[in-house]
């Protein structure tokens, strides 16, 4: 059985309502709907952003909101594609120093074992679950790549990361452990593993990427 992803509840059919609307807006200006910069400058764009934010929203809360509907914006005119990837295989992909990347074809959802990796979203909050990224390419071989944490239907509330740039070259920790290692308590004796920063964000993406398809032979959306 599938499962939900943070599209499904923070946009729904709120998506088929008002995307359309931001796509032929972008398109009449000519602006390109992977620059974020561009993307918040275009007035439906910004109309929906203004009700998405709560009132009175931080500087914090406001770049995150933008950081979501500017991701969920890029899954929904890709055509919503979602891959998921098994305890096994990411097991194996991550226990390795220097793992294999892949280059994504264009923005997706790519949905990791539930509770298998963990982080802390900000200095001494309590770690949380990642469910997902959304990640689409960024100035050519970089990634875009926005992270969900804490993320289950039953909440409305969960927490985003967001991180760009290429891939690292030969990233290692400071503190020499290995990457991914968790900094849970227990962590290693569950065989769980832990992010602790934006460039092993885009490590992890990019190691991801190898279970996207190449362009077309994607999945039917679901």
């Amino acid at each position: 059985m599938s499962r939900a992803t943070p599209f499904d509840l923070v946009f729904g059919g709120l998506a088929e309502e008002r995307f359309p609307a931001i796509r032929d807006s972008l398109a009449r200006s000519g602006a390109d709907p992977s620059d974020r910069d561009q993307f918040v400058l275009d007035a439906q764009a910004a109309g929906l952003l203004r009700e998405l934010v709560p009132d009175e929203g931080e500087d914090t809360a406001v770049n995150e909101h933008l950081a979501l509907l500017h991701q969920g914006y890029l899954f929904w005119a890709a055509g919503r594609h979602t891959q998921s990837i098994g305890r096994a295989d990411l097991t194996a992909l991550l226990s390795v120093e220097y793992g294999p990347g892949g280059r994504v074809p264009g923005a997706r959802y790519i949905q990791f074992p539930e509770r298998l990796v963990w982080a802390e979203t900000e200095p001494a909050a309590p770690h949380e679950p990642l469910d997902g990224v959304f990640l689409h390419p960024w100035q050519g071989e970089g990634l875009a790549v926005l992270a969900v944490f804490g993320f289950h239907p039953s909440r409305m509330g969960f927490s985003v990361v967001a991180a760009e740039g290429r891939r690292p070259e030969r990233l290692a920790r400071t503190d020499g452990s290995a990457l991914f290692a968790p900094v849970l308590p227990g962590g290693a004796q569950a065989g769980l593993f832990s992010i602790t920063g934006p460039e092993e964000l885009l490590e992890l993406a990019a190691r991801a990427a190898l279970f996207c398809p190449e362009p077309g032979k994607e999945p039917a959306a679901r």
